[in-house]
């Protein structure tokens, strides 16, 4: 959930987030207090936060769909939509969103995940109007049709090639995905099956256009120098023409507790092998998030942490380790850890090696100045990473998605309650060989290509 765990976010996100600065808010004030929230009366929320550090703001607008949202045969449909998204309204020429912002000095893109989709812009604050109106019209206006549609539907299909086909540690990633969820739809990749992708038409698209995209199933964060009391106004203005439809249906899967250790293989030309360990865990609704959240810090957060300094400086085993831990996941999600061998280390010695030091965990609780050090690097980079008005922006979304953005004022409270006993408990508790999913890259000899470097749990799709 924070800044450092955003290893889910992607390098490109990342960039965005720390591009968009402004000077951090006093830490002392809660969200509640410096938050405007309003609803229209078509089910549009609005949460508005003022930053007068710079003549800088930054729009987003969060439709509550994503890739959970999706079936069988019908996956990708979340992301095909936030391409077609820049296609064009009656008003607005295909492609030409991106560059009225652009020629308005302001930076503009979107991404996909399993719960949601956004669309942002940063940009002078006295510009804000321009997105505004762009927004507006192509939440109901969107021009979907199959001369449009299918030279953007081979895009998404190469764009998938290029990610997930030919990125073997990302296609390990899928499949661990897919093994690890029975029921839930948290199982299907956010870019979607190949053969979902290849197959499905404009008619498909415009019928989840006109599902998802309605008022009543968004909301708007806007985050820097502008005025609440003035911009409110604006944005019902822009926003009022937009009918609310039909409530969404709404996601019903409950994955069931897993009874038995699962295992998947992936068998592709790689020059070195990989393994993840994935468990079923809570989101932030639970007392034990938490403490999941100092856990994935202290091992994987960092040099200094227990997975870097034992398999890769102690023990000479690997070259790249981490850990994975989604707070505000929709629903109940993975805790996963996972690492590439060095050279003449084998993927079973890894593994081996991972467990053992989930084992430390539940054995012997960690010292108090190690769990100290975890809160204090989470907390720093919460604090830090609020220098960026997007990352403000994209808290307050993020919560809001989950279930209420003020939530995120209990965020550093809980985090600063988790003790030792905390985090061996519930290493005991969801760290369980019965809960265990187990991915592993067998890689065959290449053919002189190399795989992607450093490839992690794939997030959020631009």
């Amino acid at each position: 959930m924070r800044l450092s765990s955003g290893r889910a976010l992607g390098g490109a996100l990342l960039a965005l987030i720390t591009g968009a600065v402004a000077v951090a808010p006093a830490a002392a004030q809660s969200y509640a207090a410096r938050v405007r929230e309003s609803q229209l009366p078509n089910g549009l929320k609005l949460i508005l936060l003022e930053d007068h550090k710079a003549p800088v703001a930054v729009f987003q607008i969060w439709y509550r769909v994503g890739s959970r949202n999706e079936a069988l045969g019908h996956t990708g449909l979340s992301h095909l939509l936030e391409h077609m998204m820049f296609k064009g309204t009656p008003k607005v020429a295909p492609e030409e969103y991106s560059r009225i912002i652009q020629s308005n000095g302001g930076q503009t893109n979107a991404f996909t995940s399993q719960d949601y989709t956004t669309y942002f812009a940063t940009m002078a604050s006295d510009r804000l109007g321009v997105v505004i109106d762009l927004e507006a019209d192509r939440m109901s206006h969107l021009i979907i049709d199959a001369a449009l549609f299918d030279p953007e539907r081979a895009v998404v299909a190469e764009e998938r090639r290029l990610r997930v086909d030919n990125n073997p540690v990302a296609a390990m990633f899928e499949q661990l995905g897919a093994t690890a969820y029975a029921a839930h739809p948290y199982q299907f990749p956010i870019i979607g099956w190949m053969s979902d992708i290849e197959q499905s038409t404009a008619d498909d698209l415009r019928r989840w256009y006109q599902s998802y995209y309605v008022p009543n199933n968004a909301f708007v964060v806007v985050v820097g120098d502008f005025s609440a009391d003035r911009l409110g106004p604006e944005l019902e203005t822009a926003f009022a023409a937009n009918p609310r439809g039909p409530d969404p249906p709404a996601v019903r899967s409950i994955e069931p507790r897993q009874q038995g250790a699962r295992r998947v293989e992936v068998r592709r030309p790689a020059e070195l092998p990989f393994v993840a360990i994935s468990y079923h865990v809570p989101n932030l609704y639970s007392s034990d998030g938490a403490a999941l959240e100092v856990l994935e810090e202290m091992l994987g957060g960092g040099k200094s942490a227990r997975l870097y300094s034992e398999l890769v400086y102690r023990r000479r085993l690997a070259h790249d380790v981490g850990a994975s831990y989604d707070y505000t996941s929709r629903n109940p999600g993975l805790f996963t850890v996972y690492a590439q061998p060095l050279p003449g280390k084998s993927a079973a010695e890894l593994e081996k090696a991972l467990l053992a030091e989930i084992e430390k965990i539940k054995q012997a609780s960690p010292h108090d100045s190690e769990v100290q050090k975890a809160r204090n690097g989470i907390e720093a980079s919460f604090v830090f990473a609020q220098d960026s008005l997007f990352y403000q922006g994209l808290l307050l979304g993020q919560y809001e998605i989950v279930g209420d953005w003020r939530l995120l004022d209990t965020y550093l409270p809980a985090i600063r309650a988790v003790t030792g006993a905390d985090v061996t408990r519930v290493a005991w508790a969801y760290l369980t060989a019965d809960n265990r999913t187990v991915g592993t890259l067998v890689n065959l000899p290449t053919t002189g290509e190399r795989p992607v470097a450093g490839a992690v749990p794939m997030g959020p799709l631009q």
